[in-house]
């Protein structure tokens, strides 16, 4: 199941691949660029990615269906 979270306050999307994400379950981070950071477990699996400046990145539309955190 996809979970897609928003943080309005600091302007970040979090789209979970796998959820809940356990502490330290994520053992390898990925910076696509300056926006895009990929999560990955121990078996090379993603298992999540953040969006920066999600505002500027994601439409209105996708972020408005995010569940607000």
């Amino acid at each position: 199941m996809v979970i897609f979270e928003y943080d309005k306050d600091v302007d970040a999307a979090y789209i979970y691949l796998k959820h809940p994400i356990k502490e330290g379950e994520a053992k390898k981070t990925i910076a696509l660029n300056n926006n895009i950071i990929l999560d990955f477990d121990k078996e090379q699996k993603l298992i999540g990615l953040e969006v920066l400046s999600a505002s500027r990145v994601l439409s209105r539309k996708a972020l408005s269906e995010a569940k607000a955190v």
